[in-house]
C-alpha cells in the first residue's frame, strides 16, 4: 500500500509559520499528518527579516533557543511620527530585555521557516515540496476530505485540511469556502536587506553583543496613504521596508518602490544605512483588516489558521505571533476530536474558534476592531495633518529664539486650530477612543 493510498489524519496547506505549527504539534501527539508547501522549502518564498515573539513559540517548542537560527533579541523599540524632514517619538529601552529567556528577537525568514520545518520532519510528519494545492476534495454533502495537487494521480485524503496558506487564501476561494481579499483589507510591504558589518551595526544603534533594535514609523512617509515603515537590526544586517494599504496604491498613482526609496533618503533613516550593501529585496502581502474582516474559520472538515484567516494585530504589528498560536490552537482541537474519535464536523471544529476566543488573538483583535477602518477613513488626518502639526510644534518648542514661552504654546495651539479646528481634533480624539474600545 502506497503512503497515500490511505488517508492522513490531517493536512496542511502551506509551510509557513501558523503551517509549521499546526503540523509539528499534530505530529508530535502522534497524529499522521501531510504538510503541503508549493515552494522549493519552507521559507523559500520569505528572504525578508521578520520579528519572532518568544511566547508563542516557546509554547510549541519550548527549547527553541538551544538551535533556532535567532538574530538578535530586541532591548529597544522607537515608534516615530515622521514628516518630510524630521520625525517625532518616544522609544523604550531596558536592560531588562537582557534576561536570560528574551522577549522578541529578529529573525531572517528563510532560514527559520527552514528551520522549523525541520522540526516538523523531526516530528514524524510527511513534508511534500514544491507542490501546489489546486482544489479541496468534498463528498456529496459538502465536506472536505481531501485535496487535490498540480501533480499527477489521485487526490489526497485526510480527515482534515488546516488551510495555513497565507494572506490570498486562493485554495479556500478556489473551494467556495472565503470570498476574494479586499483590496482594502491587505497592503503591500517592500523590504530590503542591507547589509554591514555587525561592528558598525552595534555602534551605529549603540548595542552591543546580540542586542537589537526595532523601529516603527508612520506619517507623511506614506504619502498620504494608509501604511507603515520599519527597520530593525539583524546580527550582520538591517531590514528596512514600508507597506500600505493595496486600494491606497491603487489609486494614488505612487509606486512601492517609490514609496521605499524616499523612505529609505528619510534625513532620519539615510543615516542608518549609510555604507550598507543592498543584496535582498522582498514584496510582500499582510492582512490588515483585522476583526472585521476575519472570514469563516471552520467548516465540515476544515479549518483556517494564520494570514489566511486575516489574523495580524495591525495596531502593535504582531503577526508570528499570531499565526503561531492559531496553528497550535487548531492542532490542538484536531487531536482532541481525533483521540475522541469524533468526526470533523463542522460543529465539532467549531471548538477551534471557542478554544481561540480564550486566548490573546481573538482578545486584542477585538479590542482594536475598529482601528483599521478608522485610519483608512481618516487617512489624510493621521498620516498627514498630525504628523506634520506634532514636527511644528516640536519645532516651535524646542528652538531658542527669544521668544516666550507661553507665546510659543498660543502658537503650537492656533496652529493645531487652524488645521484641524477644535470640532475636528475632538470628533478624532472621540472616534479613536470609541475604535480602541
Amino acid at each position: 500500500m502506497g503512503q497515500f493510498d490511505k488517508p492522513f489524519d490531517a493536512i496542511v496547506v502551506g509551510a509557513g509559520p501558523s503551517g509549521n505549527a499546526a503540523a509539528y504539534v499534530m505530529a508530535r501527539e502522534g497524529l499522521n499528518v501531510l504538510q503541503i508547501e508549493r515552494g522549493e522549502y519552507s521559507g523559500s518564498k520569505n528572504v525578508q527579516g521578520a520579528i519572532l515573539y518568544s511566547d508563542a513559540l516557546e509554547k510549541i517548542i519550548p527549547d527553541f533557543r538551544e538551535e533556532a537560527p535567532l538574530e538578535r533579541h530586541v532591548i529597544e523599540q522607537r515608534m516615530w511620527m515622521m514628516d518630510d524632514a524630521s520625525h517625532s517619538g518616544m522609544h523604550y529601552r531596558s536592560n531588562d530585555f537582557n534576561e536570560e529567556k528574551p522577549n522578541r528577537y529578529t529573525i531572517l525568514r528563510a532560514q527559520f521557516d527552514k528551520w522549523f520545518s525541520s522540526k516538523v520532519k523531526e516530528a514524524g510528519a510527511l513534508v511534500l515540496y514544491e507542490t501546489t494545492v489546486t482544489e479541496l476534495v468534498k463528498d456529496l454533502s459538502g465536506k472536505v476530505i481531501g485535496v487535490r495537487t498540480d501533480r499527477q494521480g489521485a487526490p489526497i485524503m485526510a480527515n482534515v485540511v488546516i488551510l495555513a496558506e497565507g494572506v490570498n487564501g486562493l485554495v479556500g476561494q478556489r473551494s467556495g469556502l472565503r470570498p476574494e481579499v479586499g483590496a482594502d483589507t491587505v497592503a503591500l510591504a517592500v523590504k530590503e536587506m542591507h547589509f554591514l558589518p555587525r561592528e558598525t551595526i552595534e555602534a551605529r544603534f549603540n548595542l552591543k553583543g546580540n542586542e537589537g533594535v526595532v523601529i516603527e514609523a508612520m506619517g507623511t512617509i506614506t504619502k498620504g496613504m494608509t501604511g507603515t515603515g520599519f527597520l530593525y537590526t539583524n546580527e550582520e544586517s538591517i531590514s528596512v521596508g514600508i507597506g500600505c494599504i493595496v486600494s491606497d496604491f491603487a489609486t494614488s498613482g505612487v509606486t512601492p518602490n517609490e514609496l521605499l526609496e524616499a523612505f529609505k533618503a528619510h534625513p532620519s533613516i539615510k543615516p542608518l544605512l549609510e555604507g550598507s550593501e543592498v543584496k535582498e529585496y522582498a514584496a510582500h502581502l499582510i492582512p490588515e483588516g483585522g476583526y472585521k474582516a476575519i472570514p469563516q474559520l471552520t467548516g465540515a472538515g476544515w479549518v483556517v489558521v494564520g494570514d489566511a484567516g486575516q489574523f495580524v494585530n495591525a495596531v502593535h504589528r504582531e503577526g508570528s505571533n499570531l499565526a503561531m498560536t492559531t496553528g497550535r490552537v487548531a492542532a490542538e482541537t484536531v487531536i482532541a476530536l481525533t483521540r475522541k474519535r469524533e468526526e470533523m464536523s463542522a460543529a465539532n471544529l467549531a471548538d477551534y474558534e471557542k478554544r481561540l476566543g480564550e486566548t490573546f488573538v481573538m482578545k486584542d483583535l477585538k479590542k482594536y476592531k475598529g482601528i483599521p477602518e478608522l485610519l483608512h477613513r481618516k487617512k489624510g488626518a493621521f498620516f498627514g495633518a498630525y504628523p506634520q502639526l506634532v514636527s511644528q510644534a516640536m519645532q516651535t518648542w524646542f528652538r531658542v529664539d527669544g521668544v516666550d514661552k507661553v507665546s510659543k504654546e498660543k502658537a503650537i495651539y492656533s496652529n493645531f486650530r487652524k488645521t484641524r479646528t477644535l470640532r475636528g481634533m475632538m470628533g478624532d480624539a472621540f472616534r479613536l477612543v470609541m475604535a480602541w474600545r
